[in-house]
């Protein structure tokens, strides 16, 4: 053990006189985070629309001021014609088109039924579709407004019985998308930081020539791996300290769960990006090379690992690469931890897998590492 802390207090001292790699590793963790934070957010807001009103009407006015005021509608223009609507969604200048038809006031006042038109920008997918769902409930529900006044001037009433429903959302009552990407922003830094600076440490040694005095010094191979990857642990550790305090009072999403966990199963989770990080720093000759295959391992972990895109949504085969994905199984334990408050009892079969990626990875890389030094 004496051998491996000199080698963590090399490494250590290495770090001290590289001043550049301290706001890399502390610094950046904590501005990515906010960054990502208020940039990965799917809460749609504010949705811009140009409205065409043919029928210039007070109960058009009435009808459009619906949508002004959701707060999920931002009018940015009127078009004289329908005609000019194309110019609009070309320019990306509204999202959202709403063109109301001559007599809507006078056939609505006459108990017809009136078709409204509503133009999406399909080229905006995500917006377009939680944008007709808003459109729908506004219209559904100005409908209904003016049957009951319908029949409330004919002196009728709605018969009472019928179905009604109380929503009531656990986790995340505020259906805040925030609180959702925040802990996938810390799972992914974590992995992302840990893997380049491993692979970059150790590759360096290539290229400034000490891994070879290295080699020569009565240091095992196990104990020079350990000593060169216990540094990074450390340093991974700190950086979920650091992530999990602005999490907590900058983007106000609290550790539900246990923190001692959190830290104890991200080890788990740092022995593949570790394991990872040496594979990588074996099979290339220099950081160039290291950093251009950590963006190989690290892009699939990301896209296939629920972060971005829901898995239940991916074809069956994807969903199934997608079980070897360590990054998975720590995003459904952190999201766990931060939103759920669940412990170990319900987090046991993702962190066995996690355990079980984390040695079977090491183990290959310490042998593949051992085997080039030999």
């Amino acid at each position: 053990m004496r051998k491996i802390f000199h080698i963590i207090r090399k490494e250590f001292l290495q770090l001290l006189r590289d001043p550049r790699l301290f706001p890399v590793i502390f610094l950046s963790p904590i501005a990515q985070l906010i960054v990502l934070g208020y940039a990965a957010n799917l809460d749609v807001r504010n949705i811009p629309v140009v409205v065409s009103d043919l029928d210039r009407s007070q109960t058009s006015r009435e009808f459009l001021a619906r949508f002004e005021n959701s707060g999920y509608f931002r009018f940015q223009g009127r078009a004289a014609k329908p005609s000019e609507i194309d110019r609009w969604l070309d320019h990306s200048l509204a999202s959202v088109a709403i063109v109301v038809p001559r007599r809507f006031g006078s056939d609505l006042a006459a108990g017809k039924t009136v078709q409204i038109q509503l133009i999406m920008d399909g080229a905006e997918s995500q917006s377009a579709i939680i944008g007709f769902s808003y459109a729908s409930m506004i219209v559904a529900k100005y409908s209904r407004d003016i049957l009951l006044q319908t029949l409330s001037r004919s002196g009728l009433t709605i018969p009472g019985g019928g179905l009604s429903h109380k929503v009531r959302v656990w986790y995340n009552p505020d259906l805040k998308s925030r609180n959702f990407f925040v802990p996938g922003v810390l799972a992914t830094l974590l992995m992302i930081m840990t893997m380049l600076l491993t692979s970059q440490g150790i590759v360096k040694e290539k290229e400034m020539g000490t891994m070879e005095q290295l080699i020569v010094t009565p240091v095992r191979s196990w104990q020079l791996v350990l000593g060169k990857l216990l540094p990074f642990l450390i340093i991974g550790l700190v950086d979920i300290g650091l992530v999990v305090i602005v999490a907590t009072f900058w983007f106000k999403v609290p550790v539900k769960g246990s923190v001692p966990l959190l830290f104890a199963l991200g080890v788990v989770f740092m022995m593949t990006t570790l394991g990872l990080g040496l594979f990588i720093s074996t099979i290339s000759r220099n950081q160039q090379q290291a950093m251009m295959t950590s963006s190989f391992f690290m892009m699939p972990q990301i896209l296939l690992s629920g972060f971005v895109f829901p898995l239940e949504n991916m074809p069956k085969i994807i969903q199934a690469i997608s079980t070897i994905i360590p990054l998975r199984y720590f995003l459904v334990i952190i999201r766990g931890l931060f939103l759920k408050g669940v412990g170990m009892e319900t987090l046991w079969n993702e962190a066995a897998a996690l355990l079980v990626f984390g040695l079977a990875i090491l183990t290959l890389s310490t042998l593949l590492f051992r085997k080039r030094l030999g």
